[in-house]
């Protein structure tokens, strides 16, 4: 027989004994491991340590604990852990410390003290151990106010009555907003400023403090300027009263708010013929500023608008019990 052929008959029955192998059992070992090989992620891995205490699982013990360990070994008398032991007690112990310690310690050691009291203390466990002091809540944030409540404790009153007199009479198709930015221009203005030099033909409504004070509080600055100008009196025309179809002139005096609102009305009418200076929102509120400054000098035109009522006024006081006469 051929040798090729031989070599066929073998390899043949080689793959037949190979495929009656069906259990991994029967399978050569050499085979095994031909057809698996082992990786590393299989291997085993190795154990870790176990992690050791941490830096503050084991903690030092107190020096008062310390030293009381100490003394119990020694068979000495330590230190009172649970009331702690004063510091007078150990520094007559240590003669040389004595020398070293601040001055209110020498001072308490030179005298007597009353028994009983432990000023300074080196207590280890006192203050670990209290209790923790809760606060019990009241069930509100602030304190309630005291009833009854004052008539000006009101959201809307909390502004000065003469800055929102004259923030409103300031107002134009209702913008609020703007015209308290221009009262906040005008009183930053007013604070700002150098103090008036008031005329003495012109004085200030009495009882205002001294011109140097007046910028210091631009509220009451405003005040004395409006209340200054403001008139006393309006005049009051009633028509056919006076004979012949004339008008019978009477003066009529004015309540405080009706005087402020006069002496507004004219400080913002004055202030819009006065010249403008470059550009910009606070361009009024500049005018307005500069006006009331020279109503505290004494520059303004309405002193003399003022006086010319005041002077009508006193002409025509008599026609006030002529026109009672005349019902």
């Amino acid at each position: 027989m051929p040798l090729r052929v031989q070599s066929v008959r073998l390899r043949l029955k080689a793959v037949h004994s190979f495929r009656q192998c069906t259990s991994p059992h029967q399978i050569p070992l050499c085979l095994l491991l031909q057809k698996r090989s082992i990786t590393a992620d299989e291997k085993p891995l190795p154990k870790a340590d176990e992690p050791g205490p941490g830096p503050n699982q084991d903690q030092l013990p107190h020096v008062s604990e310390e030293a009381a360990a100490m003394s119990k070994i020694k068979g000495e008398t330590g230190p009172e852990i649970e009331q702690g032991t004063p510091v007078q007690e150990i520094l007559q112990r240590d003669k040389s410390s004595q020398e070293k310690a601040p001055k209110v310690l020498q001072e308490e050691m030179n005298t007597t003290a009353p028994k009983g009291s432990r000023q300074f203390s080196t207590s280890a466990r006192r203050a670990q151990n209290a209790p923790a002091r809760i606060s019990e809540p009241s069930g509100h944030l602030f304190e309630l106010p005291s009833l009854p409540l004052p008539k000006d404790a009101i959201l809307k009153h909390r502004y000065d009555p003469i800055i929102k007199q004259f923030t409103n009479l300031m107002m134009r198709d209702g913008k609020l907003s703007k015209a308290q930015r221009n009262t906040a221009l005008i009183l930053h203005h007013l604070q700002t400023v150098s103090p008036p030099r008031v005329n003495p033909q012109r004085p200030l409504v009495p009882g205002a403090p001294p011109a140097s004070h007046l910028p210091l509080n631009p509220i009451r600055y405003l005040t004395i300027a409006v209340e200054s100008v403001a008139p006393l009196m309006r005049i009051k025309a009633l028509k056919g009263k006076g004979g012949g179809g004339k008008s019978l002139q009477i003066p009529v005096p004015l309540s405080q708010r009706q005087r402020r609102r006069v002496a507004v009305k004219w400080i913002l009418d004055a202030a819009g013929k006065r010249r403008t200076r470059g550009s910009g929102h606070g361009g009024f509120a500049q005018k307005v500023a500069e006006e009331l400054v020279a109503v505290a000098e004494g520059r303004s035109g309405l002193w003399e608008r003022r006086s010319g009522i005041h002077k009508l006024g006193v002409a025509s006081r008599a026609n006030v019990v002529r026109s009672k006469g005349r019902k």
